[in-house]
């Protein structure tokens, strides 16, 4: 199905896409680099709506979201657009190229949703923001059914569209890739500082967490990592900062990443934020929640099972400090 796309602008002789600070300038019967919008007969059109490539009942730890609804499920469903180009990307088979997609009416959605044991929806896999028409109309019904919506997200997104979107959001993991301008444009094709401007507007509207994966060879550096961590800790040292393990993917076959390298962060990432954790790797420590105040044990967890032990009413229970935990 496909409906007029929002954010756009007619030129001489092609549209330009203002969604994202790619700015395609679309040719007629041409798409945007996003593969989700087409010029037809004067007019953008977002072919992509409502469109599905996966449809599943997660834990909303796997987002990963640590600090929103422990311990919930949500539904997790995906469009087949992305606007980037990671060349390690990990969905890349339903991200990077066209897939045979099944159409999800919003109808059809609210009621996948009530049909299941769920705290929401989560818009996730590939590049949910490449669904942007879609997303404006499920959010909000989403909202009035009592329902969460989350958005797992490369962030690169211009403001405007941005803050239309916003009210209907509930918790954002965000993905920053990288703290270097020059690995986004010539490497992933994308804009740090429209990555970070997500970050920090959004920061002010909803839950946020990041989640950062350390690509050997290309991420992996003492300064880069510590680089991101005090960026992260000038944004708000509460926000919970995830770090990922990289393996061999799509067209990058370099080593995972180095163990000692995802520990060095781990402990450099605790020394200015409240709350970091390590993922793709089993680690007890690297998956638990503790008071950053007294250290008690606040959730237990194992893969993505969550135990709810020493919080209460998002404080700790045994000194009382507020935790950045919405439950």
């Amino acid at each position: 199905m496909k409906v007029e796309a929002k954010y756009y602008e007619r030129k001489d002789n092609y549209i330009e896409c203002q969604v994202c600070p790619h700015y395609c300038k679309i040719q007629p019967d041409k798409l945007g680099i996003c593969r989700a919008r087409r010029n037809e007969d004067g007019k953008l059109w977002a072919i992509d709506y409502g469109e599905t490539t996966s449809i599943a009942l997660d834990p909303i730890e796997k987002k990963p979201l640590y600090h929103f609804y422990p311990g919930t499920q949500i539904l997790s469903i995906s469009c087949n657009s992305c606007n980037m180009r990671c060349p390690f990307c990990q969905n890349w088979e339903i991200s990077q190229v066209d897939v045979k997609t099944e159409y999800i009416s919003p109808e059809m959605l609210i009621r996948m949703f009530h049909g299941h044991p769920s705290v929401g929806v989560a818009y996730t896999y590939t590049e949910p923001l490449m669904w942007f028409e879609y997303l404006l109309e499920v959010t909000k019904l989403i909202r009035q059914e009592g329902g969460k919506n989350v958005l797992v997200t490369n962030g690169l997104i211009n403001e405007k569209p941005l803050m239309e979107l916003l009210p209907f959001i509930d918790a954002m993991n965000i993905d920053l890739k990288s703290i270097d301008a020059n690995i986004y444009r010539k490497v992933l094709t994308g804009d740090l500082d429209t990555v970070k401007q997500t970050i920090e507007i959004s920061h002010k509207h909803c839950h946020i967490e990041i989640t950062h994966l350390i690509v050997t060879g290309l991420n992996d550096k003492d300064e880069q990592i510590e680089q991101l961590i005090d960026y992260v800790a000038c944004v708000d040292k509460n926000i919970p900062l995830h770090f990922s393990r990289y393996y061999p993917n799509y067209k990058y076959t370099k080593a995972p990443t180095n163990i000692k390298i995802l520990e060095y962060a781990f402990e450099k990432g605790k020394e200015k934020l409240n709350h970091v954790y390590l993922g793709n790797v089993p680690s007890e420590e690297g998956s638990n929640t503790n008071c950053p105040k007294c250290g008690n044990l606040l959730i237990e967890r194992l893969y993505y099972r969550a135990l709810i032990k020493g919080l209460k009413d998002s404080q700790c229970a045994r000194c009382g400090e507020k935790i950045n935990i919405i439950v």
